[in-house]
């Protein structure tokens, strides 16, 4: 066979090639290699972090609420519940039991539950309650907020004993944009210092300390036009893909 005629077979040769092709992966090139982090400055003495205490947080018991059958919070009025710790802790304006003096006057006057339909809807700032199972022994929890000037909040959380006595786990108070429950665990968004950016910051059950502790926070960017608190989107959880 002359070279001339062996043109035209030649040609069909990526054709054919082409046909029989089983769309099989292809190298797209050569890949940085993966590299674990480096520890900078490694004769450093760094800073310690003492151990938690092995016997847990001691429990917070409301006083002056009756125990509850089962367990079961939702028997609980919320805000006679608040107010019973206003009488425990009269006049403190900080910490866990802090409450402005204006904010703590409001709320001795709340209605009671049998009086609600004579009372402003935001008259009393003890704010609906919410209920989740947040420590998971199978036990709702029982959540409440309170509102304080300035936006600012407080944040509560009570679950009972097999007694049945109430005994509070949770007590932030923050300026909070958002709060909001995923899974087992409390949500806060509050202002990061940062114009345009907020802290998201996640409580969960601490089996140990049995109590609830900020265990994972996240720095986040607020879109350009923010909207309303209603219809933000759910905040991820930090640490959570």
């Amino acid at each position: 066979m002359s070279a001339r005629s062996l043109l035209p077979l030649l040609a069909l040769v990526p054709l054919l090639a082409g046909c029989g092709d089983t769309g099989g992966l292809v190298s797209a090139g050569s890949t940085p290699t993966a590299s674990g982090p480096v520890h900078l400055w490694p004769d450093r003495r760094g800073a310690s972090v003492p151990p938690a205490d092995p016997g847990g947080a001691p429990p917070e018991y409301v006083k002056g609420i009756p125990p509850v059958r089962d367990q079961d919070v939702h028997a609980v009025d919320p805000v006679a519940l608040v107010q019973a710790e206003l009488r425990a802790h009269p006049d403190t304006e900080v910490g866990a039991d802090g409450m402005p003096s204006r904010t703590a006057a409001a709320i001795r006057e709340c209605a009671k539950a049998e009086d609600e339909d004579e009372q402003e809807p935001e008259a009393c700032p003890v704010l609906k309650p919410y209920y989740r199972d947040l420590t998971g022994n199978g036990k709702d929890e029982l959540i409440v907020g309170i509102e304080f000037p300035d936006k600012m909040m407080s944040v509560r959380v009570y679950t009972a004993d097999p007694d049945g006595r109430l005994n509070r786990i949770m007590a932030t108070t923050e300026t909070v944009i958002t709060v909001e429950l995923a899974g087992r665990d409390v949500i806060l968004r509050v202002p990061s210092g940062n114009h345009g950016y907020e802290l998201v910051t996640a409580w969960s059950w601490d089996e140990k300390q049995l109590t609830m502790l900020p265990t994972r926070e996240q720095i986040v960017r607020v879109p350009g036009n923010p909207q309303a608190p209603g219809s933000r989107e759910p905040a991820p959880v930090p640490g959570r893909p």
